[in-house]
């Protein structure tokens, strides 16, 4: 009896040893084989420093998800508890602002209001068809700040489980750059280029607006090249990335010099440029067509040194957006989407971070870019379907062509590239020749810099309706939104990332889902199964137990 007593008395001491030694010890190990659980390097530096609670409440709880969604609303949760693990200051609460029904409508209105739509889903399960809303956004709140961080990576087409794959894959990125936002002051500096008549401030309105909440924007102008070249480079090296969206007007070598010279000396460059002249507004005529004709921005020469060449011919696709126009007469017309090939909608054949998971991208009259051999590392960003061809200039471009049947043999070109990125020591478009002026201490190769070139304008232009900018990338008429504004922004983080924290875009997260065809069809013969094979087993059991007891005790 002491023997056994004794032996309790030491296992006890024992289990409270490893107790309070576990209380002391905390470790958390990630079993998965994509590592989704373990966060980046770069992730984890965001919130090191963070010394003060950022509160993140989550609206995307509810009982009555589909599982496909309840699926993203588990990984949100054990990511937050990740991030949690690594710094307390991390808070997070699930919140279901549709709980209440006294309440709902209000707090769907106000969400609303604050720019966290709802979405409407389909919910397929057990053979039945319903609908259910939720809010894939969460609320990160640090000091006196807040932001709105998404939780819902939509790309037009996905089914919703590809939409929840592709949302588990965003997580990360969504609440680091979040958290970045709120504890991290704005350091880089943003030129937009002035003076050779690029867009406005009105069409580009939405992108910029965004841009703000990662960097000091500010517009520059070239005009004071000819008169004092120097003092124009010198407040240039003042920026750190220059954004020239869809010039118009020819640049001046004097100019070319300069933006020659801001490269050199590791200046970034975001160029957005058309090397043919046509807008889409110009066809609304009464003929329904112009000219499409080449645009000389004298740029050939410039990107030709750096490994680039943009040609004046215009990238038409059977993979495109729709065109909505006004079809029939007087109050019989009606707005009909109408196939459109010169709105090619871009995708990406990489998994480069600017462009991992990227929604497509919707381009007007693209131009085609071809990669020249040098030194520079080139990275293909974008490019447009395979069913593609090239049309020279000047060509006649015709609404007609909405009423006519494509013959897609003629769309044999393969794949365009419409968006490069440039990487490396660049060497100077002036080396060897004959400078338009004199600069101070110019050089011929430059430091390691980046350089993007996109063979479209119109990309980064929103619609204005009724004098006030819309959402870059939203087509009103169909009510799609495609990936342009997300594309530059990644675009222009990825240039000016001094964190690497955009590499957080290339992580892989494979998500596996249950069939739910195989599940509808199977689900009876499982619930037999699950319900009979116990009771089965359990009465044969029970068969040879009594049988074997029986004859233990018939005599």
């Amino acid at each position: 009896m002491k023997k056994h007593l004794k032996s309790i008395g030491i296992l006890l001491v024992i289990l409270i040893a490893l107790n309070y030694v576990s209380s002391l010890v905390f470790k958390r190990y990630d079993l998965t084989e994509d590592k989704r659980y373990t966060l980046s390097e770069s992730a984890i530096n965001v919130i090191n420093n963070v010394n003060a609670p950022i509160v993140i409440d989550v609206f995307l709880s509810g009982d009555d998800f589909p599982s496909e969604f309840r699926r993203l609303q588990n990984e949100t949760k054990q990511l937050l508890e990740e991030f949690s693990s690594k710094n307390s200051n991390i808070i997070f609460n699930f919140i279901n602002p549709l709980a209440d029904e006294s309440t709902r409508d209000q707090n769907i209105q106000q969400l609303t209001e604050r720019g966290l739509t709802p979405m409407q889903l389909s919910v397929q399960e057990s053979g039945k068809a319903s609908q259910a809303i939720i809010f894939p956004w969460a609320l990160a709140s640090y000091n006196d700040e807040t932001v709105i961080i998404p939780l819902v990576k939509n790309k037009i087409g996905a089914s919703q489980q590809e939409l929840v794959t592709n949302s588990v894959q965003h997580l990360e990125y969504a609440f680091a750059d979040g958290f970045n936002k709120l504890t991290k002051p704005k350091r880089h500096k943003i030129a937009v280029l002035k003076g050779n008549k690029q867009l406005s401030d009105i069409y580009i309105a939405d992108f910029i607006k965004k841009l703000g909440e990662y960097y000091f924007i500010a517009p520059y102008t070239l005009d004071s090249v000819a008169s004092n070249p120097q003092k124009t480079l010198d407040g240039l090296k003042g920026f750190d990335l220059i954004i020239s969206a869809k010039p118009t007007e020819a640049f001046t070598e004097e100019e070319k010099l300069v933006l020659d010279q801001y490269t050199m000396n590791g200046g970034k460059s975001l160029w957005l440029i058309d090397a043919v002249a046509m807008e889409k507004d110009s066809l609304y005529n009464e003929s329904g067509s112009n000219y499409a004709v080449t645009r000389d921005l004298n740029l050939t020469d410039f990107f030709f040194k750096y490994g680039v060449r943009v040609n004046p011919e215009i990238v038409s696709t059977l993979y495109s957006a729709p065109i909505t126009l006004a079809m029939g007469e007087g109050s019989e017309s009606q707005f009909q989407h109408l196939r459109w090939p010169y709105s090619p909608l871009a995708s990406a054949n990489s998994t480069h971070p600017i462009v991992n998971n990227l929604n497509f991208v919707k381009f007007d009259f693209a131009n085609q870019i071809d990669t020249l051999k040098n030194k520079v590392k080139k990275t293909i960003l974008l490019e447009s379907a395979p069913l593609s061809k090239l049309e020279g200039t000047p060509r006649l471009i015709s609404l007609e062509v909405v009423t006519q049947e494509l013959d897609p043999t003629t769309f044999n070109k393969g794949n365009q590239n419409l968006a490069v990125l440039l990487e490396g020591e660049f060497t100077s478009v002036y080396a060897n020749r004959i400078k338009p002026m004199l600069l101070k201490k110019d050089k011929t190769l430059s430091v390691p810099t980046k350089m993007i070139v996109v063979a479209d304008g119109d990309i980064i232009k929103n619609e204005v309706y009724r004098k006030s900018p819309q959402e870059l990338g939203f087509d009103r008429w169909t009510g799609q939104t495609y990936g342009n504004k997300e594309f530059l922004l990644n675009a222009v983080n990825y240039l000016l990332d001094d964190d690497g924290l955009i590499n957080i875009r290339s992580k892989e997260i494979d998500v596996a889902f249950l069939n739910q065809e195989k599940i509808a069809n199977e689900k009876t013969k499982w619930q037999l199964l699950n319900i009979l094979l116990p009771l089965v087993l359990l009465g044969v059991f029970g068969i040879v137990f009594n049988y074997f007891r029986r004859k233990k005790y018939a005599h």
